[in-house]
């Protein structure tokens, strides 16, 4: 190796001293991890080269056998990882080895739970592996060189990680990167071929390149040591295109890990081939938790895509919709081209083909944990429930499929929780009933005392609370289930069918006929801030509520509408009173025109805010409500 030039001294960026110091101090409780992060990482720039291989042979510069090796020095101390893939150019390594994404480093500081084993885990999952060195050197050193580079282009990095870094060009004749840990004091059990072995074989065991050990030989006495031999300690097999009886539960829990970037074990995962006119392995995960970014539409999310074991890219989106965007895993195909790209994956038939039945996998797979495993698709719920809703208006086909999954909170589930399924809610429906009856709104707590159950109570009829920003939007999309046809007990004239007896009907009408007189004044009286005054059906305890129209917006869609910028269309409420509540009967009977207008008007805005609604006009009414109350102490 020749003399090293362009020698100069960089600042870590401010956001990797923070995590250094973290590494140094801290993660210090799984120190092998560190193994595992830097494998997965060569991993992956031999992926790289593969594919940039594709469109240019050259950059294989006539070595095209890639493989990982690790060895160790007990002398100096030293562990040393080479691989053979894409290596890096000097700005390479000041971009990749110097500075991190802002986002991903305060990402994984908030995420840090206090325990050590977890936190050491986050490392893989935001991007900063390559640091999980530090946690047991204390000198760590970079050889490498970007395939397509000149020998005399190679880069030398240096750091003992305490806030700045050298870097220098060298001569280096191969492509790849070779990192050189100096193993801190007391480390030394990292030296060792047993120990890597049995960290190699743990946690890199499905890396599916070869990860070579030198042999362990013995010189005869007299003789020089023999010449280095190498052996592969994993099985540097593709895990996904192994029969699914050879693979054992662990296997597959690692390999998620692997590809996930993340410390826990999936909840479930599914592993099929498809033989036919289509031929594909896929293999899909759910994870136990959402990624910090599971609410950025735009950010990287699909699967890793390879064709005939070709790695092609990472997050290749067109195999599953978008509210499916959590779902890990691995899709290998027979029937691609090996130079595809992203753009002719999108107009691709064999894509929608494969699309559609990886989608109804997931959806089998869920399926099947819904009903085998309850608390943890509870928990699975917890976490993705809001990214589901978005399924009946991304995927038609599967519309029913999806509302089988969700889960509601409702007025006989547990308190708040969203675990009532629409099967279940069919299930223990009143006899005669034909509707699946909802209402929505800001919180529990409002729905739950919201006025417009009165009715449902009464009757013991259960009513599906949805709170979630996204449950309007999603039943403007999900019209019914199991043929039941979906009703918001807010929105229009309220009808419960074969729930009200022909007695209770006719009664309801003989009331609305007595009552004109009272409707016509109110409706004078509220003039143009309501859309019609009627008698109510709904209410039992309470005065008065406000209706919402057939066609027009809720308040949930109002508020995000509004909140994005759009003009929203201009609706008014329809105010519904009940007759035989006392307050409406003083109403009825009252003779001064100012007092009843001051009445109604202080009901109206009673219901606007019991309905979560802010008052047009809060002066006014407090000015109303003073006035009647000095009257009152009269």
């Amino acid at each position: 190796m020749s003399v090293e030039t362009q020698k100069e001294t960089l600042g870590f960026q401010t956001e990797v001293k923070q995590l250094l110091h973290l590494m140094i101090h801290s993660l210090y409780s799984n120190k092998e991890i560190f193994l595992r992060e830097l494998i997965s990482n060569a991993s992956d720039a031999v992926d790289k080269l593969r594919f940039e291989a594709l469109s240019k042979p050259e950059l294989l510069e006539g070595g095209a056998e890639l493989k990982i090796r690790v060895s160790f020095d007990k002398d100096a101390n030293t562990v040393t990882l080479e691989d053979n893939g894409i290596g890096m150019s000097r700005d390479d390594a000041i971009t990749h080895l110097g500075t991190i994404a802002k986002s991903g480093t305060a990402d994984f500081m908030k995420n840090l739970s206090g325990d050590q084993k977890k936190d050491s885990h986050l490392i893989g999952q935001f991007g900063v592996g390559f640091y999980s060195a530090f946690i047991v050197a204390d000198k760590v050193e970079v050889f490498s060189r970007r395939a397509g580079l000149d020998a005399s282009e190679g880069v030398h990095w240096a750091s003992k990680g305490e806030g700045e870094f050298e870097i220098a060009t060298i001569d280096k004749a191969d492509r790849g990167t070779r990192i050189v840990l100096h193993l801190k004091s007391g480390e030394d059990e990292f030296a060792d071929g047993w120990r890597l072995r049995n960290i190699i074989k743990k946690y890199s065991d499905h890396i599916a390149l070869p990860i070579e050990l030198p042999k362990e030989q013995a010189a005869a006495e007299g003789e020089e040591k023999p010449a280095e031999e190498w052996e592969t300690v994993n099985r540097a097999s593709a895990l996904w295109t192994r029969p699914r009886t050879e693979i054992k539960d662990e296997e597959y829990q690692e390999f998620y890990k692997h590809i996930g970037h993340d410390y826990e074990n999936p909840l479930s995962w599914s592993h099929n081939k498809v033989e036919g006119k289509l031929e594909y392995s896929s293999l899909l995960y759910v994870p136990a938790r959402a990624p910090f970014d599971l609410y950025q539409r735009e950010a990287p999310k699909g699967l890793k895509l390879y064709v005939q074991r070709v790695f092609v890219m990472d997050q290749a989106e067109s195999f599953l919709p978008l509210y499916l965007r959590f779902i890990k895993g691995v899709v290998d195909s027979n029937d691609l081209s090996l130079n595809v790209s992203r753009e002719i994956l999108q107009k691709d038939p064999i894509i929608d083909s494969m699309k559609s039945a990886l989608t109804k996998r997931v959806l089998d797979m869920l399926e099947k944990l819904a009903k085998n495993e309850p608390e943890q698709y509870k928990g699975f719920w917890k976490n993705f429930g809001q990214v589901m809703k978005e399924g009946p208006a991304e995927d038609f086909a599967n519309k029913e499929k999806i509302a089988g999954l969700l889960r509601f909170a409702s007025t006989q589930g547990e308190e708040g929780e969203q675990v009532v399924s629409l099967a279940e809610y069919l299930a223990r429906a009143k006899e005669g009933q034909d509707k699946i009856y909802y209402l929505t709104g800001e919180t529990y707590a409002q729905v739950k005392n919201s006025p417009h159950l009165e009715v449902f109570r009464k009757k013991g009829i259960e009513v599906l609370l949805l709170t979630d920003r996204i449950d309007e939007w999603l039943m403007s999309y999900l019209n019914e289930f199991d043929g039941k046809s979906f009703v918001d007990v807010a929105r229009g004239d309220l009808d419960l069918g074969n729930l009200d007896s022909e007695e209770e009907k006719k009664e309801a009408e003989e009331v609305a006929k007595a009552k004109e007189g009272l409707v016509e004044r109110i409706k004078a009286s509220l003039g143009d801030a309501v859309s019609e005054v009627r008698v109510s059906h709904r209410l039992t305890d309470s005065p008065a509520i406000l209706a919402i129209g057939e066609q027009d917006l809720g308040m949930q869609m109002r508020q995000i509408l509004e909140a994005s910028g759009q003009k929203v269309p201009d609706s008014k409420p329809i105010f519904e009173f009940n007759p035989a509540h006392p307050l409406i009967e003083k109403l009825d009977g009252e003779q001064s025109e100012e007092r009843f207008g001051d009445l109604s008007h202080i009901l109206f805005d009673q219901a606007a805010l019991a309905a979560g609604d802010s008052l047009k006009d809060p002066a006014a009414y407090v000015r109303r409500l003073n006035k009647l109350l000095v009257e009152l102490s009269i």
